[in-house]
């Protein structure tokens, strides 16, 4: 299978057509085994290698929140709070969707291997500037 980081294809495009709003939409994250399959061609959200449901984690991931849009010089940025659930967790990837425009994938976070919890998953989004935010976009 392959797991790459990027924004997807398809969410880049989608931005010029107007169709999502970060700012409003409801964003999703969920979380994969090492068997999924998501990359710049990933177009829409899918429970294929989602991690099984466990402790506060259900299929279909959590809404994100704190959601902050930027721009600095040239680049424009977005970045959402840290997200958590707790119970044992083994997740390989995740995927950032948009539930609001027909659960269109966003990007995929790619964790560089299989990161396992006992208690608490944490994903600690990176500092919110124009070169670390998760997702950025320059000229």
């Amino acid at each position: 299978m392959s797991i790459v980081q990027t924004q997807t294809t398809s969410f880049k495009k989608e931005l010029y057509q107007g169709i999502h709003d970060l700012s409003t939409d409801v964003l999703k994250i969920a979380l994969y085994t090492g068997n999924a399959n998501l990359n710049a061609e990933t177009t829409i959200y899918s429970s294929t290698n989602e991690v099984p449901n466990t402790g506060t984690y259900t299929a279909g991931g959590s809404q994100l929140t704190g959601v902050t849009i930027n721009t600095s010089g040239y680049t424009a940025y977005v970045n959402f709070a840290n997200v958590s659930w707790t119970g044992a967790i083994t997740a390989r990837c995740a995927l950032i969707y948009n539930v609001s425009k027909a659960n269109r994938a966003i990007a995929v976070i790619d964790f560089g291997a299989d990161k396992t919890s006992t208690t608490t998953f944490l994903i600690t989004m990176p500092s919110n500037t124009s070169t670390t935010a998760l997702i950025r976009s320059s000229n």
